[in-house]
């Protein structure tokens, strides 16, 4: 059993590409933030030239809202239509417990 106090906050999983905008419209609201119609067109540019396999090729975008500052990233995997997903700042276990659900959900078929 790992150590909830000594490791690290940041949260990985996939999700379809088709789900990306109602996946981050959803965190943005548990965290009491808004994403918007700008917000969208900023991860649309900003993902487009995005490898998952190149740590450094990775969109970031911070969904900063009342409960917390969380810091996402974002990246396609070539060759497929998932797109990679990354949260860092989710330190409340409710929070952490919604955005798990999000990503096995819209992971499934």
């Amino acid at each position: 059993m790992s150590d909830p106090e000594t490791e690290s906050d940041e949260m990985r999983g996939w999700i379809w590409r088709p789900h990306l905008r109602s996946f981050l419209t959803l965190v943005a609201g548990y965290n009491g933030a808004r994403f918007d119609e700008t917000d969208w067109d900023a991860v649309l540019l900003g993902l487009g030239p995005t490898d998952d396999e190149n740590p450094h090729a990775w969109y970031s975008c911070p969904l900063t809202g009342a409960g917390h500052s969380l810091h996402v990233r974002l990246a396609n995997a070539l060759g497929g239509n998932e797109v990679s997903v990354a949260i860092t700042g989710a330190t409340s276990a409710d929070l952490r417990l919604r955005i798990d659900t999000l990503m096995d959900a819209f992971a499934g078929d």
